[in-house]
């Protein structure tokens, strides 16, 4: 019975090319027992497939404009900071405001691959049972286990690393500066939110909305079987 739950899984959840035949390929091993498919290959084609799913993800964001070129994670201005923003642009310094936006997405890309081996080990301690509920969850059951799982190490490991990109961008001077103009503002309330804290919860988010989108598409997109274990899991 565990057999049949992997081999649904896989024909459900497979962060792989697979053709428009995935589900007879799936529903022809579960009538012929498999041939030789044991659950450790069901186990490490489900790993492998998730691994190179999350790589594709982490590669899309961490390219020049992964995110400032994409309008579903593209960094704002700091929400908090919406009213400092209209009065700066309203002074004349929207150049400025501009130069801020683009040097804080720029740190988020940077920082992006940082994600790829901390995906894998949680994918490497996937259970059996983290598997059966992924295949029983929503459409975005594999991107929820993964966030639940790494989010705190993500945050530790992205914040020194967005820290350091944004100083190499100048998104610090930038937000100095403007802080500074702001403030001498007659009447405004003065601020300084936490930029670093800021760009890295948005750069998580970023790379998890990009992973949902890649579940979802894989859930129902053929795509081609790229290795020879795949080949064996999903064979005649």
């Amino acid at each position: 019975m565990k057999k049949n739950y992997f081999l649904v899984f896989i024909a459900i959840l497979c962060f792989q090319n697979i053709n428009a035949q995935l589900f007879k390929d799936a529903k022809k091993l579960l009538s012929t027992g498999g041939r030789g498919l044991t659950e450790k290959d069901a186990a490490d084609g489900i790993k492998e497939a998730l691994v190179n799913g999350t790589g594709e993800s982490v590669k899309l964001v961490s390219i020049l404009d992964g995110y400032w070129g994409n309008p579903e994670i593209k960094i704002p201005f700091p929400s908090e900071a919406k009213e400092m923003e209209s009065k700066l642009r309203s002074i004349g310094m929207g150049k400025k405001v501009d130069e801020f936006n683009l040097s804080m997405n720029r740190a988020a890309e940077k920082a992006a691959n940082e994600a790829k081996p901390i995906f894998i080990a949680a994918i490497k301690g996937m259970t059996v049972k983290d598997a059966i509920n992924i295949v029983k969850g929503q459409s975005d059951a594999a991107t929820m286990y993964l966030k639940n799982t790494t989010s705190p190490e993500l945050k530790d490991k992205f914040q020194p690393i967005i820290k350091t990109s944004l100083d190499n961008v100048n998104a610090t001077k930038y937000w100095s500066d403007l802080i500074s103009i702001y403030n001498k503002i007659p009447f405004v309330k003065k601020m300084n939110p936490d930029l670093t804290g800021y760009v890295t919860e948005k750069a998580i988010n970023g790379l998890f909305i990009m992973i949902a989108k890649e579940e979802v598409k894989i859930r129902k997109d053929p795509m081609a079987r790229t290795s020879e274990l795949l080949k064996k899991v999903f064979g005649n």
